[in-house]
C-alpha cells in the first residue's frame, strides 16, 4: 500500500469534521462546513481515529492514543506538545503556555502556533483562552470552542441540544 493520505469525514454533534491520515498516522482534523461522507475507510489510523473521536464526543474518552503525522516548524511542535499536557476540562491562558514553553515573551508566537493546529480536538486548542478568561480565536469557530468546553467541563453528559449551527 502506498503512503498516500486518506481521507474520513465524522459527523459530530458540531458539524462534520474530516481527517486525513496515511500509514505514518493521522495528519489532519479540522471541521468544515459542507456535508461530506467517506468512502469505504480502510487505513487502520483514521478508523481507529474516528473511532476515538464518537468516543470523545459520548463522554467516553478524555485523551486520544493515536498515531499522529504532525507537520510543523520546531517552534509549532514544541506549542502542540505543549497544548496536549493540558487536562481534560482544564484551561490555561495564551500567557500561560508561554510560560510553559519557556518564552513568556513568545505570546503572540504561541498564539499564532495554537491557530495553525492541524489536529483540532487530538491536541486541544480550545482549552486555550485569553488571560481575562475570555474565549479567543477557534479556527472552527468560537461557538464550537464553548461547546467543547462545556461538554468537557460536564464530563459527558452534555445532550447535544446546542443548535448547529447557532443562531446568530
Amino acid at each position: 500500500m502506498e503512503n498516500q493520505d486518506h481521507l474520513a469525514y465524522f459527523k459530530s454533534p458540531i458539524g462534520v469534521i474530516e481527517l486525513t491520515g496515511s500509514m505514518d498516522g493521522i495528519s489532519s482534523l479540522i471541521f468544515i462546513d459542507e456535508e461530506k461522507t467517506s468512502e469505504l475507510v480502510d487505513l487502520p489510523v483514521l478508523i481507529e481515529g474516528m473511532a476515538q473521536i464518537e468516543e470523545y464526543f459520548l463522554g467516553k474518552r478524555k485523551h486520544f492514543d493515536l498515531k499522529l503525522d504532525i507537520h510543523g516548524t520546531e517552534f509549532q511542535r514544541k506549542v502542540w506538545n505543549k497544548l496536549m499536557e493540558i487536562p481534560y476540562s482544564q484551561t490555561i491562558s495564551y500567557l500561560q503556555l508561554a510560560k510553559r514553553i519557556g518564552n513568556v515573551k513568545a505570546i503572540r508566537a504561541v498564539g499564532t502556533a495554537n491557530g495553525r493546529n492541524p489536529l483540532s480536538i487530538i491536541i486541544p486548542c480550545h482549552r486555550v483562552i485569553g488571560s481575562n478568561g475570555d474565549l479567543t480565536g477557534y479556527g472552527g469557530g468560537l461557538w464550537r470552542k464553548e461547546w467543547l468546553l462545556k461538554h468537557e467541563s460536564q464530563s459527558g453528559t452534555m445532550n447535544y441540544e446546542l443548535e448547529f449551527p447557532p443562531n446568530s
